[in-house]
């Protein structure tokens, strides 16, 4: 049981490009305490703000990059079905997509916090993580509708 809300510990794999999608990542971390949690990003050895977590590096990767998104899929993939998790959460980009379309063939909940970099239009993986993530979620009020992504404040 999680102490702070006697709720059942959860396994939550929380997925981020390393930049502004990982610090946004880290700024949502206390929503996740008391949770089981794994961190997916594409820095070579575990950052020290994940006190201890589990850390899977996964290969970083561009859509100029056609074998490296390959190669990153595959690792992300294999990295969900060793944790298992019941809930994937992530603010992007590449990883981030392929967690949560992985995440909701394996039938768990998913997560999509689209970029608060991306003011005038959603991002691309964002757009496409639409039809994958149970939750799809913007940072900016005038980006949400009533077909999503849907706005519940930023993690400024």
């Amino acid at each position: 049981m999680n102490a702070s809300t006697n709720a059942p510990v959860k396994r939550v794999v929380l997925v981020a490009s390393a930049g502004g999608h990982w610090i946004q990542l880290l700024r949502l971390k206390p929503a996740f305490e008391g949770h089981d949690l794994t961190y997916i990003s594409t820095f070579h050895s575990a950052p020290p703000e994940i006190d201890g977590s589990r850390y899977v590096c996964v290969r970083d990767a561009s859509m100029w990059d056609r074998w490296g998104l390959l190669m990153q899929a595959i690792q992300v993939l294999f990295a969900l079905l060793r944790f298992r998790p019941d809930v994937v959460v992530t603010t992007g980009a590449a990883p981030g997509f392929f967690s949560i379309v992985f995440g909701r063939l394996m039938g768990k909940r998913t997560i999509w916090i689209d970029s608060i970099a991306n003011v005038n239009q959603l991002s691309l993986a964002g757009t496409k993580a639409k039809r994958w993530a149970s939750h799809w979620i913007t940072q900016w009020p005038h980006l949400s509708g009533e077909d999503g992504p849907q706005y519940y404040g930023d993690v400024l």
